[in-house]
């Protein structure tokens, strides 16, 4: 069919029309702050697994938020033995990963990559095990793996095995972690040849929905979309993250249109947006807690009355209005009680000053001691005013004799220091993985995660190790919150943290951008985002 010159010209600008407005836009997200690199696995702060393994990687399996249960991902089904100690993953066929300008895959994922990535964090004698360094693998040292797989063998291309030496009602859980994104072993033997194990953490290769383009520390991370991606692919042409460490700049930055989402904005931000309609605020209750956390392993904090004494000093309605204004709800135990297993007859700790005082005389301190208080420069989702909040513990504890000094401490320091253990007091916060109370137990408090640094309170404990094993070897949830109730309470008889708050997580976008969901869990999934 033919058609004449006028209707033709109109069909085509018509065409036009209709293609430039379907075209996919950048995203640009204003972040905290710079990622400690892309490799993962070495890590276990929440915005280098939001700059890594939420965008750029692939675990074996996926948390989905809504259904609130384990899912597909690497792998598109699994079998489990009946005495519960072999899983069976079938990997997902044809998934690519990236090329990039430093690696051309010549094949597509299989068994070999998802045996290597376990076994470089499980085999001493690996040798892609050394290059973690004296950090180690946080994560994967903390949940007990190298204890609890015996084995993680090929069955064929797509069929890999794990072997657990004892049955473990988290194990598939755990695999939807960030640190359980699958590398490729292609990759990897291709930098040990060379000799370039550090540019697996400078330049990384996963099969997720972005592929990263370039960086420059506390500035901007780019990505560009991942063409092979196996999944849907995503609604924007490039990602961009800005790194702004201030919630407020961030929090203008999306109003002028710098940015199309500000991440973990200042209460006083997010009320302000409500009322702009250029913007909208999206928040969830977060599964999330802010603490201060007491080291046990300096004097006089390894003292259970003084750590007691400060927690009675706290005014903790103080300083969850001054901080959170209204978006933090008081914590208690270590998780929110938005879970399973949360033992609510735990009540807090009272703000009693006298009796404050009193602790401290009977633990042979009756004119107090000197300490620290350790802060992060800038705010977050855990903490949205470190600086105020570390001031008003800081009068807390002088009203009974403490005198503490605030250090202000940046970022990667403050994580690196205080698994090294050096602080005394840490504010910090911590968001799990998926709504498994394990998640806050075995890398908070079991005697692995204080070895692998962060059990911040550097508690070691055969009883309280005992019953978060106890609530890892059964499937039944009534034997599991048993177990983990006996938990709470010695956590909280020991004190070994000042809970702050339970906090909403929000973050402000433009009002053009579709799509955007914030994640209770603190992961970010920018693959079905739009900007109109």
């Amino acid at each position: 069919m033919r058609f004449p010159l006028s209707a033709t010209a109109a069909l085509a600008a018509a065409l036009a029309i209709a293609a430039t407005s379907a075209v996919a836009k950048p995203l640009t997200v204003c972040t905290e702050s710079s990622p400690d690199g892309f490799d993962v696995v070495q890590y276990n702060s929440l915005v280098t697994t939001n700059a890594s393994a939420d965008v750029i990687f692939n675990p074996l399996v996926a948390y989905d938020e809504a259904a609130k249960k384990v899912v597909p991902s690497l792998a598109d089904k699994w079998d489990v033995s009946a005495d519960g100690l072999t899983y069976t993953f079938h990997l997902r066929p044809n998934v690519q990963f990236q090329t990039t300008a430093w690696f051309k895959p010549t094949r597509a994922l299989d068994a070999d990559d998802v045996v290597f990535t376990f076994e470089r964090m499980l085999d001493p004698d690996n040798p892609w095990h050394k290059v973690a360094g004296a950090g180690g693998f946080p994560h994967a040292q903390s949940m007990g793996l190298p204890k609890l797989i015996k084995s993680v063998s090929k069955v064929d291309d797509h069929t890999v095995r794990f072997v657990l030496n004892e049955p473990n009602a988290t194990f598939l859980s755990i695999l939807t972690m960030g640190f359980a994104s699958v590398y490729p072993a292609e990759y990897a033997d291709q930098l040990l040849k060379a000799g370039k194990q550090a540019d697996l953490n400078a330049h990384p290769v996963g099969t997720g929905p972005f592929q990263l383009k370039s960086y420059t520390k506390d500035a901007v991370i780019r990505y560009d979309v991942n063409p092979t991606y196996w999944g849907p692919k995503p609604k924007i042409d490039r990602l961009i993250y800005v790194i702004t460490p201030d919630a407020a700049v961030r929090a203008q930055k999306v109003k002028t249109g710098e940015c199309e989402i500000a991440l973990s904005p200042k209460p006083e931000d997010v009320a302000a947006a409500k009322g702009n309609s250029k913007l909208k605020v999206v928040q969830t209750p977060a599964f999330m807690t802010a603490f201060v956390a007491l080291n046990t392993q300096k004097k006089p904090l390894d003292n259970q009355k003084v750590r007691e004494a400060l927690n009675m000093a706290f005014d903790r309605t103080t300083y969850l209005k001054a901080v959170f204004d209204g978006t933090a709800t008081p914590a208690t135990n270590p998780w929110p009680p938005i879970t399973w297993g949360y033992d609510r007859s735990i009540q807090p700790y009272p703000h009693d000053i006298a009796k404050a005082k009193q602790l401290l005389a009977s633990a042979g301190f009756p004119n107090g001691f000197s300490t620290t208080i350790w802060v992060r420069p800038h705010g977050s989702v855990l903490n949205p005013n470190p600086r105020v909040g570390a001031e008003l513990l800081q009068a807390d504890f002088a009203k009974i004799g403490v005198k503490a000094e605030i250090k202000v401490v940046e970022w990667g320091e403050l994580i690196r220091d205080a698994k090294a253990g050096q602080h005394d007091a840490l504010f910090m916060g911590w968001a799990g993985d998926n709504g498994d109370p394990d998640n806050y137990l075995s890398p908070l408090f079991s005697c692995n995660a204080v070895q692998s640094g962060i059990n911040f309170s550097r508690f070691c404990d055969p009883r309280l190790d005992k019953l978060i094993a106890q609530g890892k070897a059964t499937t039944d949830v009534a034997k599991r919150t048993k177990a983990y109730e006996a938990a709470q309470q010695i956590i909280h008889d020991e004190a070994l943290w000042i809970p702050l708050g339970y906090p909403v997580a929000a973050a402000i976008t433009r009002a053009n951008v579709g799509g955007y969901q914030v994640s209770p869990f603190g992961r970010q999934n920018f693959a079905q985002v739009t900007v109109q």
